[in-house]
């Protein structure tokens, strides 16, 4: 179960999951809370796909101040759902607790009669998806899969120490983030373990020679390239800072950002602000990002946080030297110095070090070098072991 098939790092995981499933022995229905999203067309055509029908009457409830919902329920003269909705929600907030408010929200919900070996909550954290797998779903394995950094999520504990409680398995993408799980959450250790995100290495070297339409090839300057979505978390103010900062040097080089999100009126404006509406390139969303990548001099990642952060292994894949702020998971992904270079997330390092990367040719050779090396050393296109897992 995961919210849709957006364009986003949790959808493409889980894609590449799917990718190694054997198809003669899995039964999979993917449960999507919205039918929409620009991966939903690379769904494998084995795999069912179910829309959660009760999700859109619900989701104004979740999303909406609470004033809204009694507003709108006085009008439908809903008078004892008002008073439900009242004391369910003044509830949860006076014990801090979401359970209680998600149990009102859900209550009417129908459970999910059929019984499967395995369901799974792939999109972890997220509450409503986490509550519906645990409460409403019946299954003999149930496994939580959390995809984020939990420290810099704003999750209930109260909620999620309940929920988890529910859940026979907790698969985390890092060990840095299995790492913050368990300090939040002791008692969850004994079953929780890391499962690293599939990365198809031959798929994308392949995917990557496709043709480009938006990167400009007649422009002979430096290009970075960028992958995620549009968000503050995502840190692409902090690229279009220090696109700044290379260009008053003299620096001939051009930023193309690949995404999506809310964020893009924010990140025009700061674009605008430093006259870099011809230098830094936001190209939208993008089922396939490969191309930009292996044409660019530089692959940069700007998060704030990450859980382990899918492009920037996509990045070694294709063997492009790498600047990328410290984040949960960058350390698992670079060793410093060899393969790639880990900096604090401020505009003036993430500068310095594109600009030592481009004063010295040698460099970048030598992290190619060296992440040909180390491509060289994995199991390509892997099968996962699967049963495992479940």
């Amino acid at each position: 179960m995961v919210s849709s098939m957006n364009i986003g790092g949790v959808e493409k995981s889980l894609l590449s999951l799917l990718s190694v499933m054997p198809r003669d022995q899995y039964d999979v229905t993917l449960l999507l809370l919205e039918k929409k999203g620009g991966f939903l067309d690379l769904i494998p055509d084995w795999v069912k796909i179910e829309e959660a029908e009760w999700f859109k009457d619900i989701n104004p409830v979740i999303m909406q101040p609470p004033q809204k919902t009694i507003s709108d329920s006085y009008k439908r003269k809903q008078f004892k759902y008002i008073l439900s909705f009242v004391i369910s929600y003044l509830l949860s907030k006076y014990f801090n607790n979401r359970h209680l408010f998600y149990k009102f929200i859900l209550k009417k919900v129908p459970s999910n009669i059929k019984l499967y070996d395995v369901a799974i909550s792939y999109q972890g954290p997220t509450d409503i998806i986490d509550f519906y797998i645990a409460n409403k779903v019946t299954a003999k394995k149930k496994i939580s899969w959390i995809h984020f950094d939990l420290s810099k999520h704003l999750i209930n504990d109260k909620l999620y120490k309940r929920l988890y409680s529910k859940f026979d398995k907790l698969y985390i993408v890092s060990k840095e983030a299995k790492n913050v799980l368990v300090q939040m959450f002791p008692q969850v250790m004994n079953k929780s373990d890391i499962f690293l995100n599939i990365v198809p290495y031959n798929l994308i070297r392949k995917l990557s020679k496709e043709s480009k339409e938006q990167m400009d090839r007649d422009y002979k300057g430096y290009k970075l390239v960028t992958v995620g979505r549009l968000s503050l978390e995502k840190g692409q103010d902090i690229a279009v800072k220090a696109l700044s900062m290379l260009r008053n040097d003299g620096y001939d080089v051009r930023w193309y950002c690949i995404g999506e999100g809310k964020y893009r009126q924010e990140l025009e404006r700061l674009i605008d602000k430093h006259n870099l509406r011809d230098h830094f390139c936001l190209l939208g969303a993008s089922t396939n990002p490969y191309p930009f990548i292996a044409e660019s001099d530089l692959y940069i990642q700007t998060s704030r946080h990450e859980g382990y952060c899918i492009s920037l292994a996509e990045a070694k894949c294709l063997q492009k030297p790498i600047v990328t702020t410290n984040f949960i998971g960058a350390l698992e992904q670079i060793v410093n110095g060899h393969t790639g270079y880990i900096v604090e997330c401020n505009e003036r390092d993430v500068y310095l070090k594109i600009k030592h990367l481009l004063d010295n040719e040698s460099d970048r050779v030598r992290l190619t070098e060296n992440l040909k090396q180390i491509n060289k050393e994995l199991n390509e296109d892997k099968q996962i072991a699967v049963e495992n897992m479940i």
